[in-house]
């Protein structure tokens, strides 16, 4: 089987199950947990070896990877490409994809176990598995936003999963608008280059140059913070805690949460080509490292403070990546999500051993506490504290000067609109 197939079974694969689970769904005809589980573990395990052996043509090879599925549309000199790649940027991203969907897989039978969402979970599980291979494959800027949204739609409903409680779906909600407004850059990124350069390839994107290249830059550092939770949008992943356990290790521990910094390594050359972008990678990227860090010493719950955790790392990734050490960046992100990964997957077994040595001990267990934190004034280390509780009083600064405008505005439209009815 030659590789271009191989690459089809990797990215499709997920999607074609996701289709199906949906279609018996809808008539009326869910899977039983046995078959969804027996086949979703079939699956994974398929398509782990079939992207082993597709790093192994890879490797032999030393050559990009390509699949061309011809064009979705065209209008005037403009074209949506379906073309599919995997190089040695890639081929990683998407190897870590198929292997911890499968251990989430294989984890999450027992963890959801008789849960009236069973069904929906393990769909939205596959469909984010196709979203996520999309993302790492995309030979154009085009075809990534597809994998991106759908990463995007299967976060959201995957946060609201438990739906019969008021805080998941009222969370999901801000995370959706979160998304959406973190994606107007990345599209206005995609319709500069079809706009500017006729296509939103990535050899195309990289060959630009001039002031497009830095408007690109800037634009897809906040597209890549947006979706990884960083600088103005590092609200959103506190607020994601709400989903699944399994869900929340394999989106914000493992995958999800590092698509914003391979897009950044994917065009690394545009990014550093400008100083503008490269200034403010490193100012989004210090400054949600220390607010998080705050925040993830002041937390009150476990995944809550993986969450944070994350946040900090994928911070540092940032400042790497525009520091220009790219190599460093990437033993850091899948160091990072192997731990991560694990740490999320371990937390509820953790607290209940915390829970058993802490009555063992007779109630007193000693703080960790930290010399560094020994060594900082007691009005700073207060100052601090507060900082750290309020969550650097991002929300409150949200509610305040977005959301409240933005829902005066509605009200007054509504208003208007009734006055002229």
């Amino acid at each position: 089987m030659s590789s271009s197939s191989l690459l089809f079974l990797v990215v499709f694969t997920p999607g074609i199950l996701a289709l199906l689970m949906g279609v018996f769904w809808w008539f009326g005809a869910p899977w039983t947990e046995a078959v969804t589980s027996r086949v979703t573990k079939a699956a994974s395990f398929a398509i782990s070896l079939i992207a082993l052996k597709l790093s192994w043509d890879l490797l032999r090879s030393s050559t990009p990877i390509t699949l061309a599925l011809g064009s979705w549309f065209e209008v005037g000199h403009h074209s949506f490409e379906l073309t599919f790649l995997v190089d040695r940027l890639s081929m990683p991203f998407v190897l870590a994809t198929v292997v911890l969907v499968g251990i989430i897989a294989s984890f999450s039978v027992r963890y959801i176990h008789r849960d009236p969402g069973f069904q929906r979970f393990f769909l939205l599980l596959q469909l984010f598995a196709f979203g996520a291979t999309t993302v790492f494959t995309a030979g154009s800027m085009d075809l990534l936003i597809a994998g991106w949204e759908i990463i995007g739609i299967t976060s959201v409903l995957l946060i609201g999963f438990f739906q019969y409680r008021p805080d998941p779906v009222r969370n999901a909600r801000r995370v959706f608008g979160t998304y959406r407004i973190a994606d107007l850059f990345i599209l206005t990124a995609a319709f500069s280059a079809h706009h500017h350069l006729g296509s939103a390839s990535w050899t195309s994107i990289q060959g630009a140059a001039g002031t497009l290249t830095s408007s690109l830059a800037v634009l897809l550092v906040f597209a890549a913070s947006g979706k990884s939770a960083q600088g103005p949008f590092c609200g959103w992943l506190p607020r994601a805690m709400e989903g699944p356990t399994p869900s929340s290790a394999v989106f914000y521990g493992a995958i999800s949460v590092h698509a914003g910094a391979y897009l950044l390594l994917r065009l690394e050359p545009v990014i550093q080509s400008s100083a503008i972008a490269v200034g403010l990678l490193l100012f989004i990227g210090v400054t949600t490292a220390l607010l998080t860090t705050l925040a993830q010493r002041t937390s009150t719950d476990a995944k809550t403070s993986l969450a944070y955790a994350s946040q900090t790392q994928v911070s540092i990734i940032f400042i790497e990546i525009a520091l220009g050490w790219q190599t460093v960046a990437m033993i850091h992100i899948f160091g990072h999500i192997m731990l991560r990964t694990m740490q999320f997957l371990r937390a509820p077994s953790m607290l209940h051993d915390h829970h058993r040595v802490h009555s063992a001990a007779g109630g007193h267990l000693d703080p960790a506490n930290s010399p560094l934190e020994a060594a900082v004034p007691g009005f700073l280390r207060l100052w601090l504290y507060r900082t750290g509780i309020g969550r650097g009083f991002y929300d409150a600064l949200v509610d305040r000067f977005l959301i409240a405008p933005i829902h005066a505005l509605a009200r007054f439209f509504g208003w208007f609109d009734k006055l002229l009815s």
